[in-house]
C-alpha cells in the first residue's frame, strides 16, 4: 500500500535535512584536514630548515648562543655615522645651546631625540659625499640632533642607539644556515618588543600608515598581538641554499613565511611580537581573457590547472612583504651603506632616524609595496631540474591590468604570461608569474598620468617615448631591477626555460644572479593594442628582445599614437589616407567642416609620395585631407 503523500513529503524533507548535515559535516571535515595539513606544512618546514642547518653545522663554527651581537665588526665597519656611547651623549647634552625650549616641570621626557635650531653655515650645508662617519651633534640642514640619554618610556620611544640603557635588541646574523642563530626579524615597537628591534622600520610597507591611523583612532588596541590559528602555509617550500647566502637574497627574510611557529619559544618566553613576512595560499584565477582563451582553443581544460571551460584556474600565491639586509642591498647597487643610509633617512623625510642612529642594526623594513607569486602547478616543480620552467616577471600597471588601458602592453603581456605559463604546468613543468607592486615604472601613477598628458597634447612619437617621462620625472625608469631576482631564489629557481619577457634589464639582472634563461618569448604581434605600438616600438629601439626588426630612427620618428579626440563620433579614427568625394556643393561642405574638426589634432605622418603623385588607384578631383601641418590646407591631386 502507497504511503499517504503528507508522509512522502515528511520523508523527503528528513532526507534533505540529513544530507545538509552530511554536507556541512563533509565541508568541516575538509577543512578541518586543511587545517591539520598547514600545521604539518609548518612542521615539515621548520624541520627541513633545522635538518639543513644542522647538516651544515659540521663546517661551520657556531658562535654562543648566549651571546648576543647584531653582526660582526667587518659588516658595522661600513663607514655610517658612529652613535655616541652614553657618556659622549650625557656630555653632548650637558652642552645644548641655551636656545633649547626647557622642559615643563609636569611632562617626562618622552623623546630619545632632541632637537635644536641653529644657525646655518656653509659648513653645516655643506653636502656629505660618500661614508663619512661623525659623532653627535647630528647635522642636517639647519638642525642639530642631540640623543637623549635619559630613558624613556617604552612606548614613547622616538629613536635609540647603541649601548643605551635598556636597548637589548635580539641577535641577528643575516645568512646564517641555523635559524636560531640567524634570529627572527623584530620591528614592533610595541611595548613588549620595542627594546628587542632588531630592525628598522615596520611591518606591512606601505600599509604602516594605515596601521598608524588605525592606532591614532583607536580603531585597534596597541598591544594586540595576532593569532596565527590555522594561518600556516598552504604549500611548503624549501629549503634552499640560496636562503643562507648573502649574496642572492638581501631584499625579502627567506624565513618570513615560518617566522611566528620558528621563533614561538622566544615569543612566549619573552613576549616578543613576531610576525610573518610571507604567507603562502591556495586560490582560484578567473579572467575574462581565460574564457576566451579556452573558447578559441589556446588553453585546454584539464581538471587540474585549468579547471573548467570558463577558464577558472588553480593557483598557489605567495605574499612577500619586502625586509632589506642593507649591507646586501648596497652591494647591489654598487655604493656603501652609509650613503645608502643617510639617503634612504633623507629622502623619507627623515621618518627613519635610526638609519643613522644605529649602524649597527642591518635590517630595514622600507614603506613599499611587495610582490606576489602565483605558481601555476606543483609547487615543488619550481624547484626541479629537471622540469621545465616558464616565467613571466610583470610589473604593476594599475591603468592596464585593472582597467585594460590600450595605450601600452602590459595586461596583453600579462594575460600572455599566464596562458604560456598554465601550459607549461599541464605538461608536467611549471608556470610562474611574479607580480610586483611598482606602478607606473615605480615612478608613481600621478607621474605616469603627468607623462600622458604630455605625449597626448604633442605628437606622440615613439621616437620621444622617454624623453617625455625624463622630461617631468628626472629619470627614465626607477625600477631596478636589482633586488627582483631574490625571490627567484628564494622559490629555487635555478634556470628558466621560456621567459615572458622583453626587458633586457630584467634579463640582464636575472643572468648577473647566475640563473640561465634558455628562450626569450616576445609579446605576439596580435597582442599589441593599437594604441600600444608607441611604447613597444620605442623600447625595442631601446634595446628590448625582439626576433623581428628593430626600427632607424627615422622609422621610429614616423610612430605615433592617436590623440584624445580620434575614435569620436564623426571622426575617422585613421586619417592617414583619408578621402571625400567633392562632385556636389553640399558633400565640399561636409569635408571643411570634418577638416574643421581635424585642425584640432597633432601632427600625423603625410600622404605616402605615390599617392601625392597619383597612382592608378587615384581618381582625378579626389580630396584628400591629412592632419600634416595641422590641416591647414586640404591636398587635392589631379593628374
Amino acid at each position: 500500500m502507497a504511503a499517504p503523500a503528507a508522509d512522502q513529503t515528511a520523508l523527503m524533507k528528513d532526507v534533505l535535512e540529513a544530507l545538509k548535515v552530511l554536507t556541512a559535516n563533509q565541508t568541516q571535515l575538509a577543512a578541518n584536514v586543511d587545517a591539520i595539513n598547514g600545521r604539518v606544512n609548518i612542521l615539515a618546514g621548520i624541520k627541513e630548515v633545522e635538518h639543513a642547518a644542522t647538516a651544515s653545522s659540521s663546517s661551520q663554527e657556531v658562535p654562543s648562543s648566549t651571546t648576543t651581537h647584531i653582526d660582526n665588526k667587518e659588516d658595522h665597519d661600513v663607514g655610517v655615522p658612529e652613535s655616541p656611547t652614553v657618556a659622549e651623549a650625557e656630555a653632548d647634552h650637558a652642552n645644548m645651546p641655551s636656545t633649547a625650549s626647557p622642559a615643563s616641570p609636569h611632562h617626562t621626557p618622552t623623546s630619545r631625540i632632541i632637537l635644536t635650531w641653529v644657525k646655518p653655515s656653509p659648513v653645516l650645508l655643506r653636502p656629505i659625499q660618500g661614508s663619512i662617519p661623525f659623532k653627535p651633534p647630528y647635522i642636517t640642514g639647519c638642525l642639530k640632533w642631540y640623543p637623549d640619554p635619559r630613558v624613556a618610556e617604552a612606548d614613547n620611544v622616538s629613536s635609540t642607539y647603541p649601548g643605551q640603557s635598556g636597548i637589548n635588541p635580539l641577535p641577528m646574523d643575516w645568512g646564517h644556515k641555523d635559524p636560531q642563530m640567524r634570529g627572527p626579524v623584530v620591528v614592533s615597537r610595541s611595548q613588549s618588543t620595542i627594546r628587542r628591534r632588531n630592525a628598522i622600520g615596520a611591518h606591512g610597507g606601505s600599509y604602516s600608515i594605515y596601521y598608524a591611523l588605525a592606532v591614532a583612532s583607536k580603531e585597534i588596541e596597541l598591544d594586540h598581538k595576532p593569532d596565527f590559528t590555522n594561518t600556516e602555509p598552504a604549500s611548503n617550500i624549501g629549503p634552499f641554499p640560496q636562503w643562507a647566502d648573502k649574496e642572492k637574497i638581501v631584499s625579502l627574510d627567506p624565513l618570513g613565511h615560518l617566522a611566528p611557529w620558528l621563533f614561538k619559544s622566544t615569543m612566549d618566553s619573552e613576549n616578543i611580537d613576531i610576525r610573518p613576512t610571507i604567507a603562502i595560499t591556495k586560490a582560484r584565477m578567473n579572467l575574462p581573457e581565460l574564457e576566451a582563451s579556452v573558447r578559441e582553443g589556446r588553453l585546454v581544460p584539464d581538471g587540474k590547472v585549468c579547471l573548467n571551460e570558463l577558464g577558472e584556474l588553480a593557483v598557489t600565491k605567495f605574499a612577500v612583504e619586502p625586509v632589506w639586509y642593507l649591507p646586501g642591498v648596497a652591494k647591489r647597487f654598487g655604493i656603501d651603506e652609509g650613503t645608502l643610509r643617510r639617503s634612504l633617512f633623507e629622502h623619507t623625510g627623515g621618518s627613519y632616524p635610526e638609519l643613522i642612529t644605529r649602524g649597527d642594526i642591518k635590517v630595514f623594513l622600507p614603506p613599499i609595496g611587495g610582490l606576489t607569486v602565483y605558481c601555476f602547478g606543483d609547487p615543488a616543480k619550481m624547484a626541479d631540474a629537471n622540469a621545465r620552467l616558464a616565467l613571466r616577471i610583470h610589473d604593476e600597471c594599475n591603468s592596464s591590468d585593472v582597467f585594460s588601458s590600450n595605450i601600452c602592453t602590459c595586461r596583453p603581456y600579462l594575460i600572455f604570461g599566464i596562458e604560456e605559463a598554465v601550459k607549461e604546468a599541464q605538461k608536467g613543468g611549471s608556470g610562474v608569474v611574479i607580480y610586483f607592486r611598482k606602478e607606473g615604472r615605480a615612478l608613481g601613477e600621478v607621474t605616469k598620468y603627468l607623462v600622458y598628458n604630455a605625449r597626448k597634447r604633442s605628437a606622440d612619437r615613439a621616437s620621444e617615448y622617454f624623453q617625455r617621462t625624463e622630461n617631468v620625472a628626472g629619470v627614465k625608469d626607477m625600477r631596478f631591477q636589482a633586488l627582483m631576482p631574490d625571490i627567484l631564489h628564494w622559490l629555487g629557481i635555478k634556470k628558466i626555460d621560456r621567459m615572458m619577457s622583453m626587458s633586457d634589464m630584467k634579463h640582464d639582472a636575472i643572468v648577473g644572479q647566475g640563473i640561465p634563461i634558455h628562450e626569450r618569448v616576445e609579446l605576439p604581434e596580435s597582442w599589441i593594442p593599437d594604441d600600444g605600438r608607441v611604447e613597444i616600438d620605442a623600447k625595442i629601439t631601446a634595446g628590448y628582445f625582439t626576433k623581428g626588426h628593430r626600427m632607424t630612427s627615422e622609422e621610429l620618428e614616423a610612430v605615433r599614437g592617436r590623440t584624445w579626440e580620434e575614435g569620436q563620433v564623426g571622426i575617422e579614427a585613421d586619417i592617414e589616407d583619408f578621402r571625400l568625394s567633392t562632385t556636389e556643393t553640399d558633400a565640399l561642405e561636409r569635408d571643411c567642416t570634418l577638416l574643421g574638426h581635424l585642425q584640432r589634432l597633432p601632427e600625423r605622418p603625410c600622404l605616402p609620395p605615390s599617392i601625392l603623385e597619383g597612382d592608378s588607384d587615384t581618381q582625378p578631383g579626389s580630396l584628400f585631407i591629412t592632419a600634416e601641418d595641422r590641416c591647414r590646407e586640404p591636398v587635392v591631386v589631379t593628374r
